[in-house]
């Protein structure tokens, strides 16, 4: 009996470990990691004792990080002897200090990303190997703290913003619907306040911009980003400047995917249906970098494509070009051409430089805006939605479009909107949407912009325009890919509110609406033809 029992012994033992290794959910080890000035951050460390020192993926967001998703991330990782770091931003959940969500995490007085990083790099069942990932607010912590650390092995940033205000303005106008909505969701009133004191890109918004600290990045990372996504302009800046602009390390080893997608995703967007492919094919590409950067392995994944983007076709015709993925090494992926299409009489819009001199003219009432119907929203409904519920029943709406295409038109990368423009007011804006108009009519939005007449040049202080001058401002469409079928017409949108997306303009010369001061209505005017070439910039591929 007493040798049964011996001999069993080893074997219950041997059961036991292995359901401990792989069978429960993992515990957290919480620890108060301080940062420069004392303030500690709550930090949820996963580590699998067994198989330390190991390589490390952290994780800093602003929600919360007793998320259930991070047990079963914990438990994936492992499996293959990764430690996962979670950790709740400064003010925020179980963390001290003043909660600025992630304002504390860039290259400023305080550098919280990077000192968490720093402290991973000193524990015992760090390796060394540190890699960070996440999305949205989490991003945004990743493109921060880049800039202020050399000890990032990689990372995976997954819809994400490369300037913070770009987040706030777009155009000199305040990013309504996103940022108060998303504030009030997080309780957090500072952000308000601060963000709105800084409308024009100033010093304050320099310790957030990204862009101009490409160069001393030098972690590797894949970014992923939607065509309607409401960061989908800083997802391809943030691949750019760090693939072109970057640091050592950094330089030449970034990876971009731009998908069909809102901020997040789905088949059924907006009035359109996608096909079956609108999901990323090479789902394990991300993991395979990770795989590589923390332990080395499958060093192979390096010689994939960088630039993966999906072309947009029309979605009702299974014969029709686009709706496929490609791969380039570089982005923009085509030697395009800017093409212009100038806003002509009859709204018609022309490849063909007008002749004659044409003027639209309709009046902005900011006590009626017009409304916002899809886009890049993130509280708001997102997507591509028909634009004919706003742009067939406003006067504040002019629409301009070609004629049928006789053939496929691909555009792909940076698109824009040149106005010559004036007002009866002090100060006013102009939108612009860019849309594929279907056979049966449909307008659907593809992408668009907003901007503000005295902040038209991006001087450091407001260049007002005399009323009834004419002034020329650009709208930036931010960028795209689609191939317009045959049959559609490419049309633009011109109007002076979107709303709520973007705040409406008091026509006062202030920036915000208030209760104490008039909001006129403005006359305004769009001036068209050989002396004032207004137009839609697109960038056509060769082919097309």
């Amino acid at each position: 009996m007493r040798k049964k029992v011996l001999s069993f012994c080893p074997m219950l033992i041997s059961a036991l470990f292995c359901w401990a290794v792989l069978g429960c959910n993992p515990q957290p080890d919480t620890r108060m990691v301080a940062m420069r000035d004392g303030v500690r951050l709550a930090t949820d460390c996963f580590v699998p004792h067994w198989r330390t020192p190991a390589p490390v993926v952290l994780m800093r967001t602003v929600y919360g990080r007793t998320d259930k998703a991070y047990i079963q991330l914990a438990r994936d990782l492992r499996t293959n002897g990764i430690c996962l770091v979670v950790q709740d931003t400064r003010g925020r959940f179980g963390s001290e200090g003043d909660d600025r969500v992630f304002m504390d995490d860039a290259w400023g007085a305080l550098q919280d990303g990077a000192d968490t990083v720093a402290w991973l790099v000193q524990q015992p069942w760090c390796n060394g190997s540190i890699a960070t990932m996440g999305g949205s607010a989490l991003g945004i912590t990743q493109v921060l703290m880049a800039p202020a650390t050399g000890d990032i092995a990689g990372q995976s940033i997954r819809m994400a913003c490369s300037s913070v205000y770009t987040v706030a303005f777009i155009g000199g106008v305040w990013n309504k619907s996103l940022v108060e909505d998303w504030t009030k969701a997080q309780g957090n009133d500072y952000i308000l306040q601060t963000w709105r004191a800084h409308p024009i890109r100033d010093e304050f918004w320099d310790q957030f911009d990204a862009e101009a600290k490409a160069g001393q990045v030098t972690a590797p990372a894949i970014h992923f980003g939607g065509w309607w996504d409401i960061f989908q302009q800083g997802t391809i800046n943030n691949f750019t400047t760090r693939q072109y602009s970057g640091g050592q390390g950094a330089l030449g080893n970034q990876f971009l995917v731009m998908g069909p997608w809102t901020h997040g995703m789905q088949q059924n967007i907006g009035d359109l249906v996608l096909p079956d492919n609108y999901v990323f094919p090479q789902a394990d590409l991300e993991w395979q970098l990770m795989g590589y950067w923390l332990k080395g392995t499958n060093p192979e994944v390096l010689d994939n494509p960088h630039v993966y983007y999906y072309v947009l076709g029309d979605v009702n015709g299974p014969a029709a070009p686009g709706n496929e993925w490609r791969t380039a090494k570089d982005w923009p992926p085509l030697s395009t051409e800017p093409q212009q299409f100038y806003l002509a009489a009859s709204k018609a819009l022309s490849t063909v430089l007008p002749t004659a001199e044409t003027t639209y003219t309709y009046t902005f009432d900011p006590a009626n805006p017009c409304p916002k119907l899809g886009g890049a929203n993130l509280s708001l409904p997102a997507g591509p939605f028909d634009q004919r519920p706003v742009s067939d029943n406003r006067s504040d709406v002019m629409k301009f479009a070609t004629e049928p295409l006789v053939k496929p038109l691909e555009v792909t990368g940076r698109i824009s909107v040149r106005l010559f423009v004036s007002t009866s007011a002090i100060d006013t804006d102009f939108t612009a949407k860019l849309v594929d108009i279907y056979p049966d009519e449909r307008e659907i939005l593809l992408t668009d912009g907003i901007q503000r007449l005295k902040y038209r040049t991006g001087a450091p202080a407001p260049d007002y325009v005399v009323p009834g001058t004419i002034a020329e401002l650009s709208i930036d469409l931010w960028s795209f890919s689609i191939i317009f079928n045959t049959g559609h017409r490419i049309g633009v949108q011109i109007s002076s509110s979107n709303y709520p997306r973007f705040e409406v303009n008091p026509n006062n010369g202030n920036d915000f609406p208030d209760n104490t001061s008039t909001m006129p209505a403005a006359t305004n005017t769009i001036w068209c033809g050989p002396d004032h070439p207004s137009a839609l910039i697109l960038p056509v591929a060769p082919a097309s």
